[in-house]
């Protein structure tokens, strides 16, 4: 359903990406909220080679049917050549917050938001 809220995670690595994604996100209306995790120490296994970097989470909140659209512009912002991005069902919530959320990621004709943050 598109009025599905989703959690999405991505990783940045350094807080001025981080930034830069969240806020186009959010001010693009793609997202209602991006909260940015430093700190992160990511291990993964990268061209033949094992690593471990310190890294920014990205945590998105957004809805089911602003995930492709946040799925493109996430890809083309973002540093990495193979960004991460998943998104996980938000099965229950606080009502109010997800239909806060709901409402900002709807999009009117001109692409933006059609709520302000609460």
């Amino acid at each position: 359903m598109p009025d599905d809220v989703l959690v999405c995670l991505s990783t940045c690595p350094a807080a001025e990406a981080a930034r830069a994604l969240a806020e186009t996100l959010v001010a693009e209306g793609l997202a209602a909220c991006v909260n940015q995790l430093p700190g992160v120490i990511s291990t993964y296994a990268w061209q033949g080679r094992l690593h471990s970097d310190p890294e920014v989470l990205l945590v998105i909140k957004t809805t089911a049917g602003r995930f492709e659209a946040l799925r493109e512009r996430l890809v083309a912002l973002h540093p990495y050549e193979v960004p991460e991005l998943v998104a996980l069902p938000v099965v229950d919530g606080h009502a109010p917050y997800l239909d806060w959320v709901r409402a900002h990621a709807a999009v009117e004709g001109d692409g933006h938001a059609t709520s302000p943050a609460p």
